[in-house]
């Protein structure tokens, strides 16, 4: 009768490679019951919530002998012939865990120019795992049974949206190239992410952004500027391009935000193409300029832009 009601094995019953950490709980302990730690485990005992003691060697371990004498208050428990120990051992998972993460909706990131902000999505892994039992205990498993991945990814991707805004507009430099400083946006995000975990007892030991994505009609502008950057073309391109994407209306799916992006490009481009004016200036006094001064546009002989209205 009562071999039925004690346990003479205490072990990780349900392991997962998921799973965080298992109690093993609400049963005696009797006398000549093992405890098994497995690779990557360490076992906890606690009792009436406190932890009694911690055990990180894999093994199994004889409990009255071996682990009943390096027990805080229950050192000196002595089992009877029809008694037994009441405890509860913790199990955790001691493995640094790995997650994908991917923003589910765009994130639109405000953006001189654009109205709505930049559209863009990411992706990417972050790793962590447990640090602190005492507050582990005290946040979670305290009041748990178990604790899977799922679970922690949930908190995370919870706040990831905001803290992806907050530091691409900090450290991001180039809008059209956030993966340049893919760098410094992770780093930021996971000081932040480790903060909001801390107390729970486990630490972001990783964050890492694998890729950014824009709508579709952004992108291919961005891929034609390097393209065309790298044959020394920019200005012709940039022109081409304002002209394809937002005249003939290719520009479509990304509404506001890609038109505006468009006419960001295009401005740039103008920018650039005066720069290189201005470091090239005609030899010949009197010429006048193949593309308006004020807004870009090629000219063909006249005295004022087409597009504009400036004086040539």
């Amino acid at each position: 009768m009562f071999r039925r009601q004690f346990a003479n094995v205490v072990e990780w019953e349900e392991f997962r490679d998921d799973m965080i950490f298992w109690k093993w709980t609400n049963r005696e302990i009797k006398k000549g019951s093992k405890l098994i730690i497995r690779p990557g485990q360490d076992a906890i005992f606690l009792f009436n919530g406190k932890i009694e003691g911690i055990f990180e060697d894999e093994g199994e371990y004889d409990i009255e002998s071996q682990i009943i004498p390096f027990l805080s208050t229950l050192k000196g428990f002595k089992f009877g012939f029809n008694t037994g120990m009441r405890a509860e051992v913790l199990f955790v998972n001691t493995k640094e865990f790995i997650v994908k993460w991917g923003t589910k909706n765009a994130i639109n990131i405000p953006t001189m120019g654009l109205p709505g902000g930049m559209p863009i999505r990411a992706n990417g892994t972050f790793n962590f795992k447990v640090n602190d039992y005492i507050r582990l205990i005290d946040k979670i498993a305290g009041v748990k049974q178990s604790y899977l991945v799922e679970d922690v990814k949930l908190r995370i991707t919870s706040i990831l949206d905001q803290l992806l805004m907050k530091w691409i507009v900090k450290e991001g430099k180039d809008m059209f190239n956030l993966q340049a400083n893919s760098f410094e946006i992770a780093k930021g995000i996971q000081e932040d992410l480790d903060m909001e975990i801390i107390d729970s007892g486990m630490t972001i030991t990783g964050f890492n952004i694998i890729s950014f994505s824009y709508p579709e009609e952004i992108q291919e502008m961005i891929n034609k500027t390097a393209s065309h950057t790298m044959v020394g073309d920019l200005g012709r391109f940039q022109q081409i391009s304002m002209t394809e994407g937002i005249s003939s209306g290719k520009v479509k799916g990304g509404g506001a935000a890609s038109d505006m992006a468009g006419m960001m490009m295009g401005m740039n481009v103008a920018k650039e193409m005066m720069k290189n004016m201005e470091e090239k200036p005609s030899s010949q006094s009197g010429t006048k300029p193949n593309f308006c001064p004020n807004c870009g546009q090629k000219v063909e002989g006249g005295n004022f832009c087409s597009n504009c209205g400036e004086k040539l």
